[in-house]
């Protein structure tokens, strides 16, 4: 029911004169049109493959300007009062999924699969558990979202529960190794750097820092002396090992990995058909409707993906709006930073990476995609304002 809502919203913004016209906007329509009919006429020419890939670009990139049109900074800061109280239980849910076996009601897969929900990705015969998502990638992006919330509301606590407060984050990190996610582990990372710019760059701040960093030692210390939490840390740490060495350290985790999965679609893009093999190919659902299975016709990686769809000049032309979005909302984040506002900044740990390269042919990345970068436009307003500056 998302993309009903999402249109529904859009005509009624349209409607009410709210709808934001900019040059992203404008931008990405035009040559999602072009690749509509280029997929039609010169791709795979399947009408409804690319009708489900179009809607990607053409609904839900402008919904994240609604979301910041419409929520003012007041709304941001509710939506993540609600994340903390939803962190707690889910929690709980990962929990009964790591220690329980495939077989069992919660980790019962979509549409009752007894095989499970949980993704055989782990170490020690432990699976990836997915929390209330269907994957286990659902899971890791809801952490990593509520993470730059738990960094901000440490250091401005007023109007949210102590104890809630406490509760979230233990359960953020006692999530971290029960869900045998790196790129989990990596994004609370990068929210915690983001969090110490911060306080570095305002010194009367550092008390604040200081009592995080005390609360997340008290709630590591408390969970490290329960057998589940040892348990968990042991199939992680494996898992991590295993991972890095298949990988080639962090060397070709960083480099070979990340940095490849960027660069390699770009080169690979001048061998393919100048307007791609078409919108929508590069999905699952995609995938089922062409060849009849689900699975990555083009590239499981998202610039991979769009430059293998839309040929490289309209592909790369999509990477640079969403690169560019990022970078103006970036430097705004920065100036609000530089004003004591730490709410934009702390947000941008998480919407800078995930709006860039986010997989957004997977509903569940492309759904927190557009709510991190509407929440973002949303967190920069002023609180009185009504229209976006």
């Amino acid at each position: 029911m998302r993309d009903p809502l999402a249109i529904w919203l859009l005509v009624a913004t349209w409607k009410r004169g709210m709808l934001p016209a900019n040059g992203y906007i404008t931008s990405i329509i035009t040559i999602t049109v072009l690749g509509f009919f280029t997929a039609v006429l010169f791709g795979h020419g399947n009408l409804f493959v690319a009708v489900f890939g179009a809607r990607i670009l053409l609904i839900h990139f402008p919904l994240m300007f609604v979301i910041g049109r419409v929520f003012t900074r007041e709304d941001v800061v509710k939506i993540g009062i609600a994340l903390l109280w939803i962190a707690v239980p889910m929690a709980v849910l990962v929990a009964l999924q790591f220690y329980s076996p495939q077989s069992a009601w919660v980790n019962r897969g979509v549409g009752g699969d007894m095989e499970g929900g949980g993704f055989n990705g782990g170490a020690l015969g432990y699976f990836r558990p997915p929390g209330t998502f269907s994957f286990t990638t659902g899971l890791t992006q809801f952490y990593s979202f509520v993470a730059p919330f738990i960094f901000y509301f440490w250091l401005y606590p007023k109007g949210v529960s102590r104890l809630l407060l406490i509760a979230a984050t233990a359960s953020l990190f006692a999530v971290v190794p029960m869900s045998i996610s790196r790129g989990l582990l990596f994004q609370v990372g990068i929210s915690a750097i983001f969090m110490f710019i911060a306080t570095v760059r305002q010194p009367r701040y550092l008390g604040h820092m200081l009592l995080a960093t005390c609360g997340a030692v008290l709630v590591v210390v408390a969970l490290s002396q329960t057998a589940f939490f040892q348990t968990a840390i042991e199939v992680f740490t494996l898992r991590f090992d295993n991972a890095s060495t298949s990988e080639g350290g962090l060397q070709g985790t960083l480099i070979d990995r990340y940095l490849g999965n960027l660069l390699e679609p770009i080169k690979q893009g001048i061998n393919q058909p100048f307007f791609g093999y078409g919108l929508g190919m590069g999905t699952n659902v995609g995938s089922t409707i062409l060849t009849g299975s689900s699975g990555f016709l083009i590239s499981e990686g998202e610039w991979g993906r769009l430059i293998g769809e839309m040929g490289l000049v309209l592909g790369v032309i999509a990477i640079i709006v969403r690169v560019s979005f990022c970078v103006k909302v970036g430097l705004a984040c920065y100036a609000k930073l530089t004003k004591n506002d730490f709410l934009p900044w702390l947000l941008l740990s998480f919407g800078l990476l995930i709006i860039i390269q986010g997989q957004w042919a997977q509903p569940t990345a492309l759904g927190f995609s557009t709510l991190i970068g509407g929440l973002l436009i949303a967190s920069l307003r002023n609180q009185s304002a009504t229209v976006p500056a």
